[in-house]
């Protein structure tokens, strides 16, 4: 189950009664590299061969699905073997991990190419889908929701962390054959730079946010060539840079 029920206290207009809140069921996950890197994080037991393959990329320790040998999950417990050309040359992984918060170090950023283009009707309408979507942030107000956009499919990914519901859903992607240069990445949350540089490691052109990008999130974009679009609220949007990716 991924939502639990406990008691609180319930106080409105002056007077306090007892009751039942739902809340989120989040695990501690840890994710295992070459039986050497080892990474704990709070998450849903959920989706985690999705998660495992987003953060791999986004974290910059692949670069293509050929390099990853295997992903096993048992339960809260995530083993992958990998090619680790990338683990002896890139000094990012060694300090880097935004699904448990710490900080990336990046150090270089590849743009992305792409002439892909939405329209900001369509992403409009496509972040109301998204909360439509999000079952356990409905229950519990407790998640983060994030959706990956490709052709006609629209999949959706919940968890505690920003981080983990993109990394979820970019590894869906990856798992089933998204061409992600075609493709638009769609969430709650604010727009870091470690948020806007898995855009780039993973090759995807718009991230979309009811939410505000950071200066940082910005320059990343600026280097990487990604199109940020913000405050996707009501009938209204911001748009900063390669704005000829959205029609209007």
């Amino acid at each position: 189950m991924k939502i639990e029920e406990i008691d609180a206290i319930n106080y409105k207009n002056g007077k306090a009664m007892d009751g039942k809140e739902k809340v989120v069921k989040d695990e501690t996950i840890t994710l295992t590299i070459n039986g050497d890197i080892s990474r704990s994080l709070s998450a849903i037991e959920d989706s985690l061969e999705d998660f495992t393959v987003g953060y791999l990329f986004n974290e910059n320790m692949v670069n293509s699905m050929d390099a990853i040998k295997e992903i096993k999950v048992n339960k809260t417990q995530i083993n992958a073997e990998i090619d680790d050309t990338l683990l002896k040359t890139n000094e990012t992984v060694l300090c880097s991990d935004s699904a448990g918060g710490w900080r990336s170090k990046i150090k270089t950023v590849n743009p992305v190419e792409s002439d892909f283009q939405v329209s900001a009707s369509e992403l409009i309408s496509r972040i109301e889908e998204l909360k439509d979507n999000a079952e356990i942030w409905q229950a519990t107000g407790g998640t983060h929701v994030a959706g990956i956009v490709y052709e006609d499919n629209f999949i959706v990914k919940e968890d505690v962390s920003r981080h983990v519901a993109v990394d979820k859903v970019i590894g869906y992607g990856l798992l089933h054959g998204f061409d992600l240069s075609r493709s638009y990445v769609i969430y709650s949350g604010r727009m870091p730079a470690d948020m806007v540089i898995k855009m780039t490691r993973a090759g995807v052109p718009i991230l979309a946010s009811n939410a505000a990008p950071a200066n940082s999130g910005y320059n990343i974009a600026k280097k990487g060539n990604i199109t940020l679009v913000g405050f996707l609220r009501g009938q209204r949007c911001n748009v900063y840079n390669n704005q000829n990716r959205i029609i209007f």
